[in-house]
């Protein structure tokens, strides 16, 4: 019997960690995590985040296989993967109406539904009794389908779900201008559930729609009707109104730890270098503390001040969380894998250790990720008076399985079990580089001979229409009615191509 290596031993390790936070919890029917052993409820978002770990670990396996029995656990866990994402698949499939009605009223009681029961892939609330808007949740669903069909995963598999995703496409496509609840669900920082425009959900709705474009669903053995088309100004519009609001989130967010996802992995939303640095220093300045980020300025959840009772807290009252808001570890974990994509030892090692010092050990013996850090109610008044001089306690979800998931992933990277280009084969982390100059080249042609005629008066010499056959040219209005009819699984929208549509196509 052969003896395994230090790096088969140790990717065993984090495997034990997967099995026992993650996929134990996986349902076997539609492949959904719960948010806790108590509450059943799926949230896309989550289940998204807490399976890139399992992700990350079969590409590790796959390419550090030594015996038969890696290259099973890799399969095996790339089923686990491609089980989840059919689950949300299927769950907001059956929601098709409400992605038609949504691209015409872009009103929250059209949208997707933000949860799922883990049971059946059923909505499990009302349309009216969550903030079910969130761009981004549906937006990070479709960046990581794609990059995960571009790391050789099958997860589509009929014409139908490719219409289904070309339709996904045309609905968060208008991201740049609708208000919804943002990645802490509940809008603007009062909770009083008023949606708001967050550059957080901007960023990953433009992320998704670059990711996808001309992207085969089918992978390489597909045609051309498994092809998603994306309208390229609706990604310029978005890259415009994202750029113009960071470092800012909303308009009550002045920041969010949040935005860590669009300026670096998953996202790596924002093409300029400079303010991708703006927006991760001014994060780390004013929400970093001990044990953590906390995720924006007073935020008053799951603080000993908050009351459990009421949804809502009136403007006056926000100030009584200023100084203890929560420091969630997760976003270490964010800034970590930062590091390492921006080739920074110095800052992946910081996180690293800073990141150990605050883990908690579970009884079966390794790692686990809290989801926050708390102020205790007897040494609150201290942390009042002196900021981050107070010892806090772990809360929320132990283990948080999002928290875990992007630790997990971080130390892959760091330890090359994993490369960056194999957690992104969509080179999306090349965002930022320098690009050459777009050369838009037009072609002009006469209607008919009247108007050459016309223009030859003038010394213009060019061809009609009728004279560059077999090539045909048709007016703009053409390529609307053409894009009208993606995704044949619902009726697109009919929408008037612009100038910046027709000259980049």
């Amino acid at each position: 019997m052969r003896s395994r290596s230090n790096s088969g031993v140790r990717l065993d390790y984090y495997q034990r960690i997967v099995q026992k936070v993650i996929l134990s919890k996986q349902n076997p029917v539609t492949g959904l995590l719960p948010s806790s052993n108590e509450l059943q409820h799926a949230w896309v978002r989550d289940n998204v985040y807490s399976i890139l770990a399992v992700w990350g670990l079969a590409l590790a396996y796959r390419k550090h296989a030594e015996l038969d029995e890696d290259r099973a656990k890799a399969f095996e866990l790339e089923q686990s993967v491609v089980k989840l994402m059919r689950g949300l698949l299927l769950a907001m499939m059956k929601q098709v109406d409400k992605v038609e009605a949504f691209k015409y009223s872009q009103s929250p009681k059209d949208c997707l539904h933000a949860k799922y029961s883990i049971q059946t892939g059923n909505t499990v609330v009302g349309d009216y009794e969550w903030g079910h808007l969130q761009i981004d949740a549906t937006s990070l669903y479709l960046l990581m389908l794609a990059q995960m069909t571009a790391s050789g995963l099958q997860i589509i598999f009929t014409l139908d779900e490719v219409c289904f995703i070309q339709n996904m496409v045309f609905y968060i496509e208008a991201s740049y201008r609708i208000a919804d609840f943002g990645i802490w669900e509940r809008g603007d920082k009062t909770n009083k559930g008023i949606p708001e425009l967050n550059a957080s959900s901007i960023g990953m709705a433009k992320a998704a729609l670059e990711a996808l474009s001309d992207l085969n669903l089918f992978g390489a053995r597909g045609g051309h009707a498994s092809v998603i088309h994306v309208l390229p100004d609706e990604k310029v519009k978005c890259a415009a109104i994202l750029h113009s609001m960071l470092p800012r989130e909303s308009k009550s967010k002045e920041i969010d730890a949040g935005l860590l996802s669009i300026i670096s992995f998953p996202a790596f939303a924002v093409d300029d270098v400079d303010l991708v640095r703006i927006t991760r220093q001014t994060i780390i300045e004013k929400l970093q503390g001990r044990y953590g980020c906390c995720r924006f300025l007073r935020d008053g959840y799951k603080t000993v001040k908050e009351d459990p009772n009421r949804l809502y807290y009136e403007p006056y009252e926000l100030k009584v969380f200023e100084n203890i808001e929560c420091e969630w570890p997760v976003f270490w974990c964010y800034l970590m894998i930062d590091g390492i994509f921006m080739g920074d030892r110095e800052m992946t090692m910081e996180y690293r250790e800073a990141l150990n010092e605050i883990l908690l050990n579970s009884p079966d013996g390794f790692k686990i990720v809290p989801e926050l850090y708390y102020v205790p109610h007897d040494k609150v008044e201290l942390e009042y008076k002196e900021p981050h001089s107070q010892e806090r306690v772990p809360g929320g979800k132990i283990p948080q399985m999002w928290g875990t998931s992007m630790y997990i992933l971080g130390c892959l990277l760091q330890e090359s079990f994993l490369q960056v280009g194999e957690l992104d084969p969509l080179n999306r982390r090349y965002c930022t580089e320098p690009k050459p100059d777009l050369v838009v080249q037009v072609a002009i042609l006469a209607e008919d001979e009247e108007v050459q005629k016309a223009l030859q008066a003038h010394d213009i010499n060019v061809q009609t229409i009728s004279q560059v056959a077999p090539i045909q040219v048709h007016p703009a209005r053409v390529l609307s009615h053409l894009y009208s009819q993606l995704g044949k699984l619902m009726t697109s929208m009919y929408r008037r191509v612009t100038c910046i549509h027709s000259l980049v196509s």
